[in-house]
């Protein structure tokens, strides 16, 4: 049974998030639907990461099996057209080895968060952006992330419904820049807790307002307590950039 790998775009905005639901629209869902279509197969469609409601993708990874062997261009246009006219877009298709597991094979996840930085309302980034009126200071943003980088407990970024065994992870990056009016936070890590990456921005958009410094972010994250750290960011705003996996792996 051959297995092949999927390069996806999305607009999370329509949608539950990526995991199919007993009530709503998913990512996965429609996919599924479209292999459906496709070769009249129920194929279960496996994604890297489990976006939530309203998060967008712009690389995220998935896999899938089939019981019969079909050329990945093929595959590739024909789910596109059975995708239609829902925001979601395959990139890419191509074979992967019988043991590729996107989730489990992944070995880095790379996410973007948008901050519109802006007192006029947003009009073609609306749903794609969080917008904030108040001027953020993006270089004290960014001087106080690099405290997070690194291996920590990051309890204070973790989302309660977290299913994550530990709340152990090693932050490889966070990095804050301004370009005009928007400022961007990228997030590289080989996976995340939930909700880690919008409760870090939301955390941080508290030094770019001069309510925190950098020292109030340290102090969040050693008190292991979600409580200690900032709001959760708006969903609208993250977007799940690439998956990395390991040289001829998928």
């Amino acid at each position: 049974m051959p297995r092949y790998k999927l390069t996806i775009e999305y607009d999370g905005t329509p949608f539950v998030g990526w995991q199919r639901q007993s009530e709503g629209l998913s990512i996965q869902r429609v996919l599924e639907e479209a292999v459906a279509k496709f070769c009249g197969e129920r194929a279960t469609v496996h994604g890297a990461g489990r976006t939530d409601a309203g998060v967008h993708a712009l690389g995220q990874a998935a896999h899938l099996d089939l019981a019969k062997p079909a050329d990945p261009f093929r595959i590739m246009a024909a789910l596109n057209f059975h995708l239609k006219p829902h925001p979601v877009a395959i990139l890419d298709c191509r074979e992967a080895a019988p043991d590729f597991h996107a989730r489990f094979s992944a070995i880095e996840r790379r996410y973007l968060y948008r901050i519109a930085n802006r007192r006029a309302p947003l009009t073609l980034d609306r749903n794609r952006a969080w917008r904030i009126t108040v001027p953020l200071d993006a270089g004290a943003m960014h001087a106080a992330a690099q405290s997070l980088v690194g291996k920590h407990d990051f309890s204070s970024f973790r989302a309660a419904d977290c299913q994550s065994d530990s709340p152990v992870k090693t932050l490889d990056a966070l990095d804050v820049t301004r370009l005009g009016e928007e400022i961007e936070i990228a997030a590289r890590a080989r996976s995340f807790l939930h909700h880690q990456v919008r409760n870090m921005v939301g955390t941080l958009k508290l030094v770019g307002e001069g309510k925190w410094r950098a020292r109030d972010v340290e102090k969040a994250l050693a008190a292991r307590d979600r409580a200690a750290a900032g709001a959760t960011a708006p969903a609208e705003g993250l977007y799940l950039v690439a998956v990395k996996y390991p040289e001829g792996a998928g």
